[in-house]
């Protein structure tokens, strides 16, 4: 009892009532510095991973930059430039047929017009040191030369040949994805959409299935967008391309544009055309197939037919 009478006393519960004003008073002005930052940590944070995500995309674009549009090294500029390449080798075909392979920009021209020059050097270089190692044409070194000289020949088209595979690898890459691409147009054209809105939408959509012709499409779209007339950019697109298919579409286009016929009408028309004429490619090469099959069964199939048929015979006139 004399105890709780003790903290009872007036004395006490001042001092106490003291402390924890002073107590109060020492936490309520150092809390906001004790206090973390949530929402600046949060904003912080946002910011860091906005930051690491534009990185990532930046490094991404500039590394498919790099793939479709590769820089052409120093020396390879220097020797275009001091041998002059450029005016004695290049012309708009040559650039055209860049376009329709996919290679765009100076430094693929560039690396072409090098190595039309390289090429034959290199290939002489090559046959003439094999036909010294392999002794051939009896040490016949004007021989030796002639060849090699008709091998060097032969490598100053080998850029050529090499162009051409990507051209039709890239044509037909593009030709099966055409009539596709032409109904989802379609769709978006009857759907209210503008031509530039719908090429654009289908360049997105049809990249899953042909990348080729989806960068076609998006080209095609940036040029209908800031080019003055819209049969540039069409024509543009059908002379990237090269396709029959697709030049008749563009032409279908601009006529449509120029005297009012509806887009509808003659999408649908162009894409049933496509489609019969991918279907008519397939049956020429399955009608071509026989043919393509003769001689494989002259060469393989007919002498084990022989070997079966008169190998007992031979057998039994040897053992006679």
């Amino acid at each position: 009892m004399n105890l709780v009478a003790s903290y009872m006393n007036v004395q006490f519960l001042i001092t106490l009532l003291t402390f924890v004003a002073a107590l109060g008073a020492i936490v309520s002005i150092a809390m906001p510095y004790l206090q973390q930052d949530r929402l600046g940590d949060r904003l912080k944070l946002v910011s860091e991973r906005r930051d690491e995500l534009k990185a990532q995309a930046r490094s991404e674009r500039d590394s498919r930059k790099s793939k479709i549009r590769p820089t052409a090294s120093s020396y390879m500029q220097q020797v275009v430039d001091r041998l002059s390449l450029r005016k004695i080798l290049e012309s708009p075909e040559t650039r055209i047929a860049l376009a329709q392979a996919g290679l765009r920009g100076q430094a693929p021209l560039i690396t072409f017009l090098f190595f039309r020059l390289v090429m034959p050097v290199l290939v002489f270089i090559g046959a003439f040191v094999y036909l010294l190692i392999t002794d051939n044409f009896a040490g016949n070194m004007t021989a030796k030369l002639a060849v090699s000289l008709a091998a060097g020949g032969i490598g100053f088209y080998l850029p050529n040949v090499y162009l051409q595979n990507l051209i039709v690898k890239r044509q037909q890459a593009i030709t099966r994805a055409f009539p596709d691409a032409l109904d989802l147009l379609l769709i978006c054209v009857e759907a209210g959409m503008t031509i530039e809105v719908a090429f654009g939408r289908v360049a997105r959509e049809i990249g899953g299935s042909s990348i080729e012709l989806a960068e076609e499409l998006g080209l095609t779209t940036a040029e209908l967008a800031y080019l003055s007339e819209r049969r540039t950019a069409l024509e543009n697109f059908a002379q990237r391309t090269g396709l029959e298919g697709v030049k008749a579409v563009v032409t279908s286009l601009i006529q449509s544009e120029r005297y009012g016929t509806p887009l509808g009408q003659t999408l649908r028309v162009m894409s049933q055309e496509n489609r019969d004429l991918r279907m008519a490619a397939a049956e020429k090469k399955a009608g071509a197939l026989p043919a393509q099959l003769t001689i494989p069964m002259i060469g393989c199939f007919l002498p084990v037919l022989f070997l079966v048929i008169l190998g007992p015979v031979a057998i039994t006139l040897m053992n006679k």
